[in-house]
Parts: C-alpha cells; sequence; structure tokens
C-alpha cells in the first residue's frame, strides 16, 4: 500500500501537536497532586470533553461502526444503554464524588478514596483495589494498542508489529511528560477532532450512496434483517446490550475527570456539554457503520479492507471519499480517541502503583519529587506490559474493551454508587462488594450463561453483598458518618 504524503504529514503534525502541549503542561506540574488530578482545576468544559474522550477510546470508531456494519443496527442498543448510563453517572455520582474525596483526606485516586471513606486502617481495600484497576485497566491499555495499531496498520501499510510500536509512542511519551494536565488539555482536543469526523463522515456517506432514501433502499435490499432493532437478539440478548451502561459507575479514568472538577459546581455545566458530545458521537458512529453497509454493497471492488475486518469500516470509508488532506484529519479522530483513552488508563495505573502501593507502603514519606518520577516509570512499565498483550494480531477491540469495562463495572461501581449515597455502607461491605463483583465477571467469563454479559451478575451481586455485609456490621464510626453528612451538606448547598 502506498503511504499518501498528505496523510502522513497530518499525522506528523497531530502527533507532534499532542506531545507539544504534553512538555507545556510539564512545566505546569509542581508536585504529584498535579501530576495524578491536575491539582482540581479543571473547569467544564475540559471536565465534559475530558471525560468523554476517556472514555471512548477507539471502540467508538473501530468497533461500533465494525459491530454495526456487520450486523445491522441491533447493535445500537449498546449506545443507548451507554447513553442512559453517562447520563445517570453524571447525575448521581459526579458532584458527589468531586465533594466527597474533597472531605477523605483530599483523596488523589479510588483506591485512597476508598480507604479513607470507609476507615480501613488495614490497607486491605487499598490493596485490592489497586490490583483489580492494574488487572483489567491492563487488558483495557491493550485494547488501545491493538485499535493504535490497526490505524497504522491500514493506513501505511505497516505489518502489525511495527505498527503496534508506533501507535503507543506518542501516548506514552506525553502521559509521561505531562501526567493529568496534558492528559486532560489533549483530551479536549481529541474530543473536538471525534466529533467533528463523526458529524462529517456519515453525511459524506449518504451523498456518495445519493442521498437518504437510496441509501436506506440499499440497505434494506441487502437485507431487511440490517434494519432490524431486534434482529438475531432475545430478551436476555438485549439486556446485555443495555447493561453495558452499569459500567459507567466504576470506570476509574471517567471518576478521575469528576474528582479533578475546579468545582461540584461545575459538573452540571459539563455534564450538558459531555451528554451532547457523547449523544452526538456516538449517532455519528453508528451512521458511519450503518451507512458503510449501502456503500460497500454498491462497491464491492472497494470492500477488500473491511472484508478481512469489519471494524476498519471508518478507516476505509476515510481513506476511499476524502481528499488526502482530510482523510488524514479524519483518521487523526481515531488515533485521537486511542490516545486519549490510553493516556488515562496509563495515568491511573501509575496512580494505583505509585500512590496506592509504593508511598502507601514502601515509602511513606517519599518527596513530591520522587513520587512524580516514580508515577513515571510507572506509566512506562504498563505501558510495555500493554504492548506485550496486543501482539496477537488476532485480537478484537471490542472484545478486549468488554471484558475490562465489566470488570471495573462490577468490582466498583457498586461501590461508588453506594459510597456517596449510602452513609451506612461500611468498610466489609465494600470489601465484600469488590471481591465479589470481580470474581462474579471473571467466572461469569468463563463458566456463565454465555448470552448475559458478565458486568449484569457481577454488579447484582456485588450490590446484594454490599448491602448485606455493611448491615450485619457494626455502623461507621461517628466521624465517618459527620463527614459524608459534610459532604451531602455541601453537595446540595446552593
Amino acid at each position: 500500500m502506498s503511504v499518501s504524503t498528505p496523510m502522513l504529514v497530518t499525522f506528523v503534525i497531530y502527533i507532534l501537536g499532542m506531545v507539544l502541549i504534553g512538555f507545556i503542561a510539564y512545566r505546569s506540574t509542581k508536585n504529584f497532586d498535579d501530576y495524578i488530578l491536575g491539582g482540581r482545576s479543571l473547569g467544564s468544559l475540559v471536565t465534559a470533553l475530558s471525560a468523554g474522550a476517556s472514555d471512548m477510546s477507539g471502540w467508538l470508531l473501530m468497533g461500533l461502526p465494525g459491530a454495526i456494519f456487520l450486523s445491522g443496527i441491533s447493535e445500537s442498543w449498546i449506545a443507548i444503554g451507554l447513553t442512559a448510563g453517562a447520563w445517570l453517572n453524571w447525575k448521581i455520582v459526579a458532584g458527589r464524588l468531586r465533594v466527597q474525596t474533597e472531605h477523605h483526606d483530599n483523596a488523589l485516586t479510588l483506591p485512597d478514596f476508598f480507604s479513607s471513606r470507609f476507615e480501613d486502617r488495614s490497607k486491605l481495600l487499598r490493596v485490592i483495589s489497586a490490583v483489580v484497576i492494574l488487572i483489567f485497566f491492563t487488558i483495557y491499555c491493550a485494547s488501545g494498542v491493538v485499535a493504535g495499531a490497526r490505524l497504522f496498520e491500514s493506513t501505511f501499510g505497516m505489518d502489525y508489529q511495527t505498527a503496534l510500536w508506533a501507535g503507543a509512542a506518542a501516548t506514552i511519551l506525553y502521559t509521561l511528560v505531562g501526567g493529568f494536565l496534558a492528559v486532560s488539555w489533549t483530551d479536549t482536543v481529541q474530543a473536538s477532532l471525534m466529533i467533528f469526523a463523526l458529524i462529517l463522515t456519515p453525511v459524506i456517506v449518504i451523498i456518495a450512496v445519493g442521498g437518504l432514501d437510496d441509501s436506506l433502499a440499499v440497505i434494506e435490499a441487502k437485507s431487511m434483517e440490517n434494519l432490524n432493532m431486534l434482529k438475531g437478539l432475545n430478551f436476555v440478548a438485549v439486556i446485555s446490550l443495555l447493561g453495558w451502561g452499569l459500567g459507567y459507575f466504576g470506570q476509574p479514568h471517567i471518576l478521575a475527570r469528576f474528582m479533578a472538577a475546579d468545582s461540584h459546581r461545575s459538573i452540571r455545566t459539563a455534564r450538558r456539554i459531555g451528554m451532547t458530545w457523547m449523544i452526538l458521537c456516538l449517532a455519528g458512529a453508528v451512521a458511519v457503520g450503518f451507512f458503510g453497509i449501502a456503500y460497500f454493497q454498491n462497491h464491492p471492488e472497494q470492500a477488500a479492507g473491511v472484508s478481512q475486518n469489519g471494524e476498519r469500516v471508518f478507516i476505509e470509508l476515510a481513506r476511499i471519499l476524502f481528499n488526502p488532506w482530510i482523510a488524514g484529519i479524519l483518521l487523526s479522530a481515531i488515533l485521537a480517541a486511542v490516545m486519549s483513552t490510553l493516556s488515562c488508563q496509563l495515568l491511573v495505573c501509575s496512580s494505583a502503583l505509585t500512590e496506592d502501593l509504593y508511598k502507601g507502603f514502601l515509602r511513606k514519606n517519599a518527596s513530591q519529587k520522587e513520587l512524580v518520577w516514580v508515577g513515571r516509570l510507572m506509566v512506562l512499565l504498563i505501558a510495555l506490559i500493554a504492548i506485550a498483550l496486543a501482539a496477537n494480531p488476532e485480537n478484537r477491540v471490542l472484545g478486549l474493551v468488554s471484558y475490562a469495562w465489566a470488570g471495573f463495572g462490577a468490582a466498583f461501581g457498586p461501590v461508588v454508587l453506594f459510597g456517596v449515597c449510602w452513609k451506612r455502607m461500611t468498610r466489609n461491605g465494600a470489601l465484600a462488594g469488590m471481591v465479589i463483583g470481580a470474581a462474579t465477571v471473571l467466572l461469569w467469563k468463563q463458566y456463565g450463561y454465555a448470552e448475559l454479559y458478565e458486568i449484569i451478575p457481577g454488579f447484582i451481586f456485588a450490590s446484594i453483598a454490599i448491602v448485606v455485609f455493611s448491615l450485619l456490621g457494626r455502623a461507621p464510626s461517628v466521624a465517618a458518618q459527620q463527614r459524608f453528612a459534610a459532604a451531602e451538606a455541601e453537595y446540595h448547598a446552593k
């Protein structure tokens, strides 16, 4: 495959821009609080777009359009579930978590928050939650590396192993150098690029096919089933797809954005911006896959790429339909999606290793400068492990993401949700919920009822465990209940 010079130039300019932002953020990073949480200084716009970009990853431009392209509109149940889950997360959790983390020893990470909120002097909660983060985020990071490799492989004709390193290198560099501020600022640019690509591309595809009516007629002629929201789905399958929305309550990289907002009062505006962005992006991703069916049905001679891998539908449409300069910008949106999520995940893994394990157990009196450099070293370590896990070229982005998403959703989701809403929750309830949620996902994946997405039983069993173990044990201390009440009062204050 010949490499288009305009496309290559666009990619290089984009990557250099992101790295430059990383070095600018480096100058604003004075201590570990800045490196991990940006000094809690994010405004509404950056909070919203950073949460959205860190959430969606390469799945938005590759996994979801690919699923729609291969199976039809029935795969859009995932998008519906995600939209509902994200809105509830913004509405119920975001503002409360921002206030609660500040009232509980200014917690910088989720394990930090759990440990303080539930007065866990044994540090068991901190260790288990850090281990859960490392296990599932390393898998999640691998999915980002796979998506980046697929992009470089398709665009520049690289072999898969070279593409792995090319796709990951820039993300590792700006995360390593700039920390949370670099990740959040680049996320804002990347979110803007993603929404531009996902609105423009389906419009051009529809025009290329001959208009909306002609596009729908071609899709219908190929198979009426492509228009059927229940194609091949029973009740359990629909519930499983909608169940993706439960994952939002437990995703550390999204929750970190809420914790980093400059005030809980910024959350309301951020919610409106974030949800508008999300709905437009998901609708665009569904439209790319759906109308891609019509385009490649009319042009089978150009369908070799998507025939090999349906997740390349956005890449192929961008390359075929657009001027190489515009195509370069559109394909940079995939890189943006990959980089934005991978960088957040690397940073959360780094914080778990540095704040919750290294500082928590090995070097309690470590200096701020030492912690920042250990954090950078941990970013590099996790990135190398993720690249090793992604080395299998048969990996599929959506499969890796679904496993990690379920793991976090079930292990942390109920703990976070009950933790910010129920003052009677105890340490034993949190421990039971976390362990049972994570174990259910792992076991259900291996031995369970395959049609039911493992996040649903994991979330249900973890919630039951939290309530039962909390009520069976001694009530939280008076001090813990007072801290919770003070945070609630601040959250509700005008």
